[in-house]
């Protein structure tokens, strides 16, 4: 592509191979990491640190090529954030937030409290895992739903979409951070694109969900 002209490389490109006899050996070992995950009962997490270790043991990769590859600003802002959800989560201050919502909207039509449900789910999953912001608003939704006397399903599923609206911050999802270094973006990038997205997704839901999943 750089020879023909039409493309434009605006930064360089290591094309060295070093250790090309490895080849084999590394494509055999990420395919081992993503069978174990896929076959058996094993975080992917687990398998990909076995993975990296085996990496290094079978030397496809060195050490200190391992080290230089971490981005040490992403792993610094998780170090400070993953804390942040769980003190939000521990200090009863995520309940509180949701509490004070539902005291709101309970009053509301089904279709306010579910767009309600989905927002406050979206704005916590950015802080918080998305598993976290499901099992804490889960009993809630069913509890809502028996008070207003609907079908919990589109709670439910509003709850499950707006856990996965993880676009907001880098935090929300892991592969929102993994991208975070090597695609040079701020948090900023995150907010800028992410917030219109998740208002999107919002609107969205607050008139689909009815539709598939009526009250």
């Amino acid at each position: 592509m750089r020879a023909t002209g039409n493309v434009l490389i605006v930064e360089g490109v290591d094309q060295t191979v070093h250790r090309s006899g490895k080849m084999p050996l590394a494509l055999g070992i990420m395919a081992l990491v993503v069978g174990t995950a896929a076959i058996f009962e094993l975080p992917l997490a687990t398998a990909a640190l076995g993975g990296a270790c085996l990496m290094l043991i079978t030397r496809c990769l060195r050490l200190d090529e391992a080290i230089r590859s971490l981005d040490f600003s992403t792993l610094l802002l998780l170090a400070g954030t993953i804390p942040l959800g769980l003190a939000m989560t521990k200090t009863g201050l995520a309940p509180l937030i949701v509490d004070g919502l539902m005291d709101l909207v309970g009053d509301s039509s089904p279709r306010v409290v579910m767009s309600s449900l989905y927002l406050v789910t979206a704005i916590l999953t950015s802080f918080l895992s998305n598993h976290a912001t499901a099992v804490l608003l889960t009993p809630l939704a069913i509890d809502l739903a028996g008070v207003i006397q609907i079908d919990p399903r589109p709670l439910l599923m509003a709850i499950a979409f707006g856990a996965s609206a993880c676009f907001a911050t880098p935090i929300g999802y892991q592969t929102n951070a993994i991208v975070m270094g090597p695609g040079g973006y701020t948090f900023g990038d995150y907010l800028r694109i992410g917030v219109p997205l998740t208002l999107v997704m919002w609107v969205t839901a607050t008139v689909l969900l009815p539709v598939f999943w009526p009250f």
